[in-house]
């Protein structure tokens, strides 16, 4: 059997290269679990046309395609599957990823033949291929089927993969030279840092924070699942005997959750003979000063943080837990600072409670403290997981307002996103270029 894994053509609105990297690791857990020949695609990088989609699809003939979505990159599926149909006739066309994880009612209106409603990826597809191998029909563990014009419901007990046995991604078959160029620009505000060659390592699924406007705990489930550190090192060491890298991005949702682990890796690190720089995404109450420490010790230089909002009204939207960070704010910047690491801070703008002059405060308030903020747009999580319709998908991109606030509000908060942004980072400055300029 035949397998193409595919990340589906989009103009991007955020681009982080841990997110694609599903295509990879399902690929690669697909060819360590069934008789399969498995090719990947990310079409999503802005220098693949839909010639080039064509031909793979024409001279591969696969017998799946397996199209990983996420906010923002269903906007040409319908092409894309008008493709698989007519390129590749007798293919099943099955897709995954947060999007349908959260609004999967709205999947069942494209021409598909399974979507993945639960659980991981990977589980979810390798179940549905397994199925087509064997001949069976029977409702499959987080996955909804189509049986001629009928959608079978997904059966109950969505799997999670345990992060040993997770399938790291072949850094050989990843566009990284493409998406370096996808960041070249900072003002856009994507993960990477500009004009760097970033190798993106999955660390962790899961978070238990349970902050209400994000997708992780409802998409990768409540417990926290990290891949062992010397899992992390022998892929580290693997992926640098393949190509050069600048750097390195821990893809996590909230890295130091697990302090013990954080503190052993950190010491793999500061041990590595590779000795790069390395990024994380965490939250405020999961660090201290001693950790930033370490953190800088064994190369961190950048640490982005789910800061949300300053605002004292917008506080009650927040967990308990991510409140009670806030009043560390000052200390740890002025840690940071010293210890040279940059602090990156997401915040929520037109988050319920807050106001426009409440959202400027809070990013004069980072860029006072030297940081670097990353605004998005507030999108309500409930009513994406109640849309049914797919042509509304695309309102939930988090840079338009998907609710009926008025106008006047609404121009406020986009003057402060889209508006003029004069601070580029300098952490770039700190990473000496290994991987041969840009493009390579």
């Amino acid at each position: 059997m035949r397998v193409l894994v595919v990340w589906p053509p989009h103009v991007p609105s955020y681009f982080n290269a841990g997110h694609h990297l599903p295509v990879f690791m399902t690929a690669q857990y697909l060819r360590g679990v069934e008789d399969v020949e498995v090719r990947t695609l990310d079409a999503g990088i802005l220098d693949v046309t839909w010639k080039q989609i064509g031909e793979v699809l024409c001279q591969f003939q696969p017998d799946v395609v397996t199209v990983i979505n996420d906010f923002d990159n269903v906007d040409l599926l319908d092409r894309l599957i008008c493709y698989c149909r007519e390129l590749s006739r007798d293919c099943r066309v099955v897709t995954g990823g947060r999007l349908s994880a959260l609004a999967p009612l709205a999947f069942r209106q494209f021409d598909l033949d399974a979507v993945v409603e639960a659980g991981d990826v990977e589980l979810g597809v390798a179940s549905y291929v397994a199925q087509l191998s064997a001949g069976g029909s029977a409702p499959l563990p987080g996955v909804a089927t189509r049986q001629g014009e009928r959608w079978v419901d997904a059966a109950p007990g969505a799997r999670y993969l345990p992060a040993d046995e997770w399938a790291l991604p072949d850094v050989s078959e990843v566009p990284y030279a493409s998406y370096e160029r996808l960041s070249a620009r900072d003002q856009n505000k994507f993960a990477a840092i500009p004009n760097r060659r970033e190798l993106a390592i999955p660390a962790a699924r899961g978070c238990n924070l349970a902050c209400s406007f994000c997708d992780v705990p409802l998409v990768q489930g409540y417990r926290d699942r990290r891949v062992p550190v010397a899992a992390v090192g022998a892929y580290l060491e693997q992926a640098l005997a393949v190509r050069p890298f600048d750097y390195l991005s821990f893809y996590a949702p909230t890295f130091t959750l697990d302090r013990a682990w954080t503190v052993e890796l950190t010491s793999m690190l500061t041990n590595s003979p590779a000795r790069l720089p390395w990024k994380c995404a965490t939250a405020m109450s999961c660090l201290d000063e001693d950790l930033l420490g370490l953190m800088a010790k064994s190369g961190c230089i950048r640490i982005s943080v789910g800061l949300e909002t300053l605002e004292p009204a917008g506080l009650d939207t927040l967990p308990r837990r991510k409140r009670s960070g806030l009043e560390n704010f000052d200390r740890l910047n002025e840690a940071a600072a010293a210890a040279g690491i940059e602090m990156n801070y997401f915040v929520i703008l037109g988050l319920p409670g807050t106001t426009t002059e409440g959202g400027q405060a809070t990013l004069d308030a980072i860029a006072k403290a030297g940081g670097r903020a990353r605004p998005t747009v507030y999108a309500s999580l409930d009513r994406l997981r109640g849309c049914a319709r797919k042509e509304d998908l695309w309102r939930f991109n988090r840079q338009l307002f998907d609710d009926d606030r008025p106008a006047a509000e609404r121009d406020g908060w986009y003057s402060l996103f889209f508006g003029p942004d004069e601070r580029v980072t300098k952490v770039a400055e700190n990473i000496p270029v290994r991987h041969g300029g840009p493009g390579h």
